[in-house]
């Protein structure tokens, strides 16, 4: 049973990778790449920070490897989808702390970060130390918002439980809103 639990897991986040490295182009520019950061909020809250980090490394990775992405692709994504997760976690199930994870650590200490690394690492000439932020603020705004409605959609519906209780990836942390429409609908058939 653990073999399958491991296989499964596995599968998703080779699942969530393929999906972002073919997504990442839609509405990408330089320093925004909404749709990584929807995938980055997904994974985190199916799977947890670690597979969530894992999978915003091996994104980057094949996306500057086939695409010419610049360093941009990991110091913007690492320190949001762990925040996410994080957070996540430590709200006890609330899709909102996943959304300002990313935002927090994508938008503000992902483009700070990249500032350095696109300076003196990849020679780029003419940055300041916030010249990222706007961009890679709107970019988490745009992803993330997808990302809540999306996750908020499959709470709704129960669906958002049911895979996390299948991954068991986020260490039985529920959506809050999930636990009160389950109440509910139990009190109901009562």
């Amino acid at each position: 049973m653990k073999n399958s639990k491991v296989l499964l897991k596995m599968v998703t986040l080779a699942m969530f990778v393929a999906l972002g490295v073919v997504i990442s182009p839609i509405l990408r520019v330089e320093g925004m790449c909404p749709m990584a950061h929807l995938i980055n909020i997904t994974c985190a809250v199916f799977m947890g920070p670690v597979y969530a980090l894992t999978c915003a490394v091996l994104i980057g990775i094949i996306r500057m490897m086939t695409m010419g992405i610049p360093p941009l692709a990991l110091t913007g994504a690492v320190f949001g989808a762990t925040l996410s997760g994080i957070l996540y976690k430590v709200s006890k199930g609330k899709i909102i702390a996943a959304v300002l994870g990313e935002i927090i650590g994508t938008g503000i200490i992902g483009a700070i970060v990249s500032y350095p690394v696109m300076t003196y690492l990849w020679g780029k000439e003419g940055l300041t130390l916030f010249f990222y932020v706007p961009s890679f603020i709107m970019g988490t705004l745009i992803g993330g918002s997808i990302a809540y409605l999306l996750l908020k959609r499959l709470a709704a519906t129960g669906m958002l439980r049911k895979i996390q209780d299948s991954l068991n990836g986020s260490d039985e942390v529920r959506d809050i809103h999930t636990e009160k429409e389950n109440k509910t609908t139990e009190e109901k058939a009562v």
